[in-house]
């Protein structure tokens, strides 16, 4: 296994955190850990005497619980959780893949989604997004990359980072068609009650597909990425029972304290969510307006669920553009190229608080340029 350099990841590792404005953040307005113990009377009396010996690998049973309320008819013993997605995605990927074997990834897209089956020796094929579309795919598409020794198909929605959601009926035959073919569908669902409007929300995968696995995380919706728990929820016992045995040989277990915050904040989502829905919905309608002042400058394709959309630079160099706006006036976008997009395009995050002082540099910033 080989693994090349994280492209998103190092870019982060660069900038995030000694710049002022992060205008690309994937994740929505976190919180201190005295506002989630605030949710609950007794909590921070809990959490002081919380026990910090090893967990259980599989996650806490009363976490495992909680999340099941994410997933009606999902029960505690179908939930693996994890150190973050990132830990999730990697043992996904070695559970179920082997060199030679050929899986299809929704395109653009969070590169350990398609990078890890690279490095096994899987071939990826890209089921590319389309903006003509509003960054819609296309499951004839699909239909025609399927291959004997296809193994996996891993869709995101709502997606990073367009902020696409796909079409229930859509979504629907997605899951339709990997069961047809035997072959396993890794949803990546994090952005989940995200949705700007709950009508849109569509099922887990893992509640509607026996073979499908679905993958959660505290981070983006929630805004908690600094507690590092994530999950996958799935019927398919044959994946679930050799990620569990994979996971002896990564983290192994979870932090104790981790655990017991996260299965506080899963208890209060719905508040949490609600939150962070509202900065979102607010940032929005300053982004709308902002694109609308710049149509000469930017294409922009308004996004459906989640605090990320991906809007298109129509003239000059996108890394050239954003390397200029953080170095001169301390605002980070994310270009495309990091995604492997050289289409122009660049990542804007809009579930922070401080979004619309970012927003008014990088307002200060086209007028100087």
């Amino acid at each position: 296994m080989e693994l090349k350099p994280f492209k998103l990841e190092r870019y982060f590792a660069r900038y995030e955190f000694n710049t002022k404005y992060t205008l690309c953040s994937s994740d929505c307005e976190s919180r201190t850990i005295a506002d989630l113990l605030a949710l609950e009377p007794d909590a921070a009396e809990r959490f002081e005497q919380h026990w910090l010996g090893y967990t259980e690998s599989t996650g806490a049973p009363s976490l495992r619980q909680e999340i099941t309320r994410l997933y009606p008819g999902i029960q505690a013993e179908q939930i693996l959780v994890h150190s973050g997605a990132e830990e999730a995605i990697f043992l996904f990927m070695h559970a179920v893949l082997k060199a030679g074997d050929h899986i299809i990834v929704h395109w653009p897209c969070y590169q350990s989604l398609f990078e890890v089956a690279q490095s096994i020796g899987v071939e990826v094929a890209f089921w590319h997004a389309h903006e003509e579309n509003g960054w819609a795919l296309d499951l004839e598409e699909l239909k025609n990359s399927i291959r004997s020794n296809t193994k996996a198909i891993v869709v995101n929605t709502p997606h990073n980072p367009t902020g696409f959601l796909m079409p229930a009926a859509d979504y629907l035959a997605l899951n339709q068609i990997a069961q047809e073919h035997g072959i396993v569908l890794f949803s990546d669902e994090v952005y989940r009650e995200s949705e700007y409007s709950a009508d849109l929300r569509l099922p887990s995968a893992c509640q509607i597909n026996p073979l499908a696995v679905s993958l959660g995380v505290v981070s983006k919706t929630y805004g908690l990425p600094g507690l590092r728990i994530g999950w996958i929820a799935t019927q398919n016992a044959q994946v679930y029972e050799r990620m569990a045995a994979l996971k002896d040989y990564t983290s192994i277990c979870n932090s104790a304290p981790s655990e017991f915050l996260a299965e506080l904040a899963l208890r209060h989502r719905e508040v949490l969510a609600e939150r962070n829905l509202d900065i979102i919905h607010s940032n929005l309608k300053l982004l709308d307006a902002f694109f609308a002042r710049h149509t000469e400058k930017f294409s922009w394709v308004k996004p459906l669920a989640g605090p990320i959309a991906y809007p298109k630079l129509k003239e000059g160099n996108v890394e050239t553009f954003c390397h200029d706006l953080v170095t001169q006036q301390g605002v980070l976008l994310l270009p495309g190229t990091l995604y492997g997009d050289d289409s122009n395009h660049f990542r804007i995050g809009y579930g922070r608080k401080n979004m619309p002082e970012a927003l008014r540099e990088l307002e200060t910033f086209l007028k100087n340029r």
